[in-house]
């Protein structure tokens, strides 16, 4: 199955690439390959080449789809689950949900050294070196039509937006990933044009369409692609139109950077195969999405992230017992304890987050303490004021990822948090109002597993120590939007684990004293990143 790879660089000359895939070869015979040309070939790519070939059929056709994603970037393990599922690479297993059959998938080609787990961010991954090397081969433009108007191809493309580079109507686009690039001095992101998103609309072959750039208003004719099963779209989109109905085989909509979108159009209930709908924002927008009453007859949906948590919303929630990711936008008191009950009941819910009406702005969460987390719970976002930790956090056995978002509590919440003995990753933004953190933030032996620590505070403005014992598996320490910080702590030279630390932005005097006489307090970090400048940073949290 044919890759086809364009880009247009700044300087307006055009690369562009064409991928055969391995397993495919006995179809498209475009051109040898490059490990094939050269007859010094390595034994590592020998050894590659040789694994590959002893792989089962399933895992070799998800790792050649992988090879979409190699040239530019790592990708989410998550979306590439629901794109392998969308692209109907997944076996069926009988009493197994397909998400994990594609997640297990994933974990053996990583254990294989197939796949990379990216190493700023475990959470990405990406073909390995030997594997991309084996199956990328650059052919001219010609040849390639020649050889795949008749076969399924999948486009990752970056250009104006303006017109697509082939006429492919011609061709049988099974997948297309599309990037809008504003050429100037910097890229950045552009605007796809009327009329590239009608042509796209008339890939009639069409599983899977991703949109990185300007899209206000999609078609009508976004209907017509009736075999789609997943839409991305990372656009500052307004509306969604009425004919996303027609779209019965959807699997997945994601819409990330969607602040200026308010509600779905009712159209969305018709989409019965739905297992994903991810209304992500950009930053971290309080009110959420409104969907259409009725949504709670959408019983696959898995994923149901960014939603407008209205008053009659938790007689709907309490229909969708599939769901394993939720994220709960504008809960207020007068409907937070029905919401709580139904969430409590949600058996299958693995990651949860909760955000307060108004919560950038101060409001306070509800009521939590009567609140019992869901059985299965690793993954939790709470997002407003605490008067303080509810008693039930320290009672989540499997809770693998915390973040605190404008908590604003007075008493150190890493009193309770520190013996959570699966955390891993935690956030802490504006969590804690205090301008001190001492040794007590982590005592000898706390935070066991701990890889990622992110602190958020304008008030944070010195940590003095780091007990020895402490952190022993802390990989990334980041400070983002610590205006005041000027002291980092003692004892950080003796976490001998820490691979990355980032101040975004560094205070005048801090980043001096780490260049010279505190420099013994980060020698040993790989990767020290820093941005002098607030307003160039962009903040994560």
């Amino acid at each position: 199955m044919p890759i086809f790879y364009y880009s247009r660089k700044s300087d307006g000359k055009i690369e562009s690439i064409f991928a055969e895939m391995p397993a495919r070869k006995s179809q498209v015979d475009v051109i040898p390959s490059r490990a094939e040309q050269d007859k010094g070939e390595s034994s590592s790519l020998s050894a590659s080449k040789s694994n590959y070939e002893q792989l089962p059929h399933h895992l070799k056709s998800c790792l050649d789809y992988c090879s979409i994603f190699s040239k530019k970037f790592s990708i989410e393990k998550q979306k590439l689950v629901r794109l392998l599922l969308a692209q109907g690479l997944i076996p069926e297993k009988q009493g197994q949900i397909m998400e994990d059959v594609a997640a297990n998938i994933i974990k053996e080609l990583i254990g294989l050294e197939m796949l990379e787990e990216d190493q700023k961010f475990n959470s990405k991954v990406h073909v390995s070196e030997f594997h991309q090397e084996s199956c990328l081969v650059e052919v001219d433009e010609q040849d390639f039509v020649a050889n795949a108007a008749n076969l399924p191809i999948h486009a990752v493309i970056e250009d104006d937006g303006k017109t697509l580079p082939l006429d492919f109507k011609n061709f049988r686009i099974r997948s297309l990933f599309a990037t809008a690039i504003e050429h100037d001095q910097i890229q950045y992101i552009g605007a796809f044009s009327e009329a590239y998103l009608q042509t796209v609309c008339g890939l009639q072959f069409l599983l899977i369409l991703e949109l990185l750039g300007t899209v206000e208003y999609l078609p009508d004719e976004v209907g017509d692609l009736v075999h789609l099963r997943y839409l991305g779209l990372c656009s500052e989109i307004k509306k969604i139109p009425c004919t996303i109905g027609n779209l019965q085989k959807l699997q997945t909509l994601d819409i990330s950077c969607g602040e200026n979108l308010c509600k779905l159009p009712v159209e969305i209930l018709n989409i019965r195969q739905l297992r994903h709908l991810l209304l992500k924002d950009y930053l971290e927008f309080d009110g959420g999405i409104r969907v259409p009453r009725g949504i709670g007859t959408l019983i696959h949906l898995q994923s149901f992230t960014a939603i407008f948590s209205g008053a009659s919303f938790a007689s709907e929630l309490s229909l969708l017992t599939k769901l394993r990711s939720l994220d709960i936008r504008n809960v207020s008191e007068d409907h937070a304890d029905e919401l709580f009950a139904v969430i409590t009941n949600l058996e299958n819910l693995v990651s949860l987050s909760i955000s307060a009406e108004q919560a950038r702005r101060g409001s306070f969460l509800p009521e939590m303490e009567q609140f019992s987390p869901p059985p299965h719970l690793k993954e939790l976002h709470l997002r407003g004021g605490l008067f303080e930790l509810p008693n039930w956090l320290a009672s989540i056995e499997n809770l693998t990822n915390l973040g605190l978002y404008h908590s604003n509590l007075l008493e150190n919440p890493s009193s309770v948090l520190q013996f959570l003995s699966k955390l891993k990753h935690l956030t802490l933004r504006n969590a804690y109002k205090t301008k001190l953190i001492g040794k007590e933030f982590c005592k000898e032996g706390g935070f066991q597993k701990l890889e990622t620590l992110t602190i958020c505070s304008e008030d944070l403005v010195e940590w003095t120590e780091i007990v020895n014992g402490a952190f022993p598996c802390l990989r990334t320490l980041q400070f983002f939007n610590c205006l005041n910080l000027k002291f980092l702590p003692e004892g950080l030279e003796n976490i001998s684990s820490i691979r990355e630390l980032r101040l975004w932005p560094s205070h005048g005097d801090l980043a001096r004293r780490l260049g010279g006489e505190e420099n013994y307090k980060i020698k040993h970090i790989p990767n020290f990143q820093t941005c002098p400048v607030p307003w160039l940073v962009f903040s994560p949290c």
